[in-house]
């Protein structure tokens, strides 16, 4: 500790991550689904959605749905537990298509 005695250290300054600022193309959102979708986690899936869905604007999407938008928020959220239909009403209203592959 003798080494640091005396030296400032640096505040290191952080920003908050948002990845819906960043989903600016239709390919930037194929590309962050896919990558989701690899990974398997449906917490991550359902937050990827909600990233997406942000970044269209969450009213726009709730009207397409016929979801409120508190609901929407929720149901988006890392913690949501979206129901299946919930999740494809919403893959609809952002205009993507949900494709399986062997």
């Amino acid at each position: 500790m003798a080494a640091t005695k005396g030296k400032r250290r640096r505040k290191v300054k952080t920003l908050p991550w948002d990845s819906a600022s960043y989903l600016k193309t239709p390919e930037d959102v194929a590309y962050y689904l896919e990558a989701v979708f690899e990974d398997g986690d449906p917490a991550l899936i359902t937050a990827a959605l909600g990233d997406i869905a942000r970044s269209k604007g969450m009213t726009k999407i709730a009207r397409a749905t016929g979801l409120g938008r508190e609901s929407l928020y929720k149901a988006l959220s890392p913690e949501g537990n979206p129901e299946l239909a919930t999740v494809l009403k919403v893959i609809q209203a952002l205009g993507l298509k949900l494709k399986v592959a062997a």
